[in-house]
């Protein structure tokens, strides 16, 4: 659901000082979680830890699981909607995008968003950029530097650019 342009610059304009504050200050695991907290308008869990820097454009449409790990400078486009579910790990410097722009010139400043889930247990490498509305399956990995267009499928390994399959992750 897209929120109103009022509504963009009403939470815009609560959470933009909130991530500069974040971003400058000292803090601890405690304060992140609870500044982060206060971003996304749902509590984070104790056993999830983010690392600093931390961007984002919007911030209430991300939602962060349980015993999670944000790496150093990763940006949530969010306004499409991003979903970490429970053990996910994000490497430093990764972008995830849940928000386009058309095509057409004569509409280009309008939005296209599509959701992203990452699900349990996947590991997004650093400096992969995900696109919108893809799904990275459970236990999937994606190897540094991938851009990923399509969705991931569980128990995989994907890399390159744009990312495909290079391996099975097979059960130990």
């Amino acid at each position: 659901m897209q929120p109103s342009q009022k509504e963009i610059e009403r939470i815009c304009a609560i959470n933009q000082p909130l991530i500069q504050e974040l971003n400058t200050g000292s803090h601890s695991l405690t304060e992140t979680r609870q500044l982060v907290s206060r971003i996304t308008g749902r509590s984070i869990d104790p056993t999830t830890e983010i690392r600093l820097p931390f961007y984002s454009d919007f911030g209430r449409h991300l939602t962060v699981g349980k015993n999670v790990f944000i790496n150093s400078s990763v940006t949530f486009t969010d306004m499409g909607g991003i979903t970490l579910e429970d053990n996910v790990l994000i490497g430093p410097k990764v972008t995830i995008a849940s928000v386009n722009h058309p095509l057409s010139p004569a509409h280009r400043h309008g939005l296209e968003l599509k959701p992203v889930r990452i699900k349990q247990n996947a590991w997004v490498g650093a400096n992969a950029t995900i696109l919108p509305g893809v799904t990275i399956g459970e236990n999937a990995v994606v190897a540094a530097g991938a851009v990923v267009t399509k969705d991931v499928p569980a128990n995989t390994v994907v890399a390159g650019v744009p990312a495909k399959v290079i391996k099975k992750i097979e059960e130990e």
